[in-house]
């Protein structure tokens, strides 16, 4: 039984609220359990200088911890002067796995940047942030195909994450902080609605993993992504 009390192939309680932020072009508040998170998108009618002139668009992000959101108080990274790495693997993560899945050029020489504030961590913030940074995206497609300044929402597939991993040998569904600091195995998958793979970060805490358990993770991913996609579908009332 895990601490929680669900099933090896449970997800957390999710919530994906949207419309959260007032003033951005786009928003999701985001729950896995006790992990939550706040996206919002913002629109700008510039590119980065190396795509001017191409006519393609950007997708970008920036991530943070609020103090608070653990344990432990952590100092704000902007009163360190600079980013940990960490953050730096992380938003550059969420960029990259958006742009996966959107026409660039249908989006014309604008950039949307996606902030994901964690408020609460419990394991699981990056493929939270993920997650609400669709239902965030979206929404900011609607408003520029609303002031007709697109023809139609350049996604190509929805997208989604969650973790995975071997915990006492068992192949165990989006881990929660006490479950991912003692796993034997931890993973993280960004996948399509279509069931495709984006990207995976798996490493073994200790012992080397089989491709068995491997197999046996990337199942319960399909199931979770699968899961999620449709939150994600009913928060934007899509058909």
């Amino acid at each position: 039984m895990r601490p929680d009390r669900r099933q090896l192939a449970e997800l957390r309680p999710v919530f994906l609220g949207p419309s959260f932020v007032k003033y951005a072009e786009g928003s999701c508040f985001v729950k896995f359990g006790d992990t939550h998170v706040i996206c919002a998108a913002t629109v700008e009618e510039k590119v980065p200088s190396f795509l001017r002139n191409t006519g393609a668009g950007w997708i970008t992000a920036e991530y943070g911890m609020l103090p608070r959101s653990t344990h432990e108080r952590i100092d704000r990274e902007a009163a360190r002067g600079k980013q940990t790495g960490r953050t730096h693997e992380i938003q550059r993560l969420i960029g990259r796995t958006l742009r996966s899945v959107v026409n660039l050029k249908a989006l014309g020489e604008r950039q949307i940047r996606i902030d994901c504030d964690v408020l609460q961590a419990d394991g699981g913030t990056r493929t939270a942030c993920i997650t609400g940074a669709y239902v965030a995206l979206y929404q900011a497609f609607q408003k520029l195909l609303a002031n007709k300044k697109i023809t139609s929402i350049p996604f190509t597939d929805h997208l989604a994450a969650v973790s995975c991993g071997i915990i006492n040998g068992e192949a165990c569904l989006d881990l929660n902080y006490i479950e991912d600091s003692s796993a034997q195995v931890d993973a993280n998958f960004i996948m399509t609605g279509s069931g495709r793979l984006v990207e995976i970060q798996a490493s073994a805490e200790k012992d080397p993993f089989s491709e068995e358990e491997f197999a046996q993770m990337l199942l319960l991913a399909k199931k979770g992504i699968a899961e999620l996609v449709e939150l994600q579908k009913q928060a934007l009332k899509l058909g």
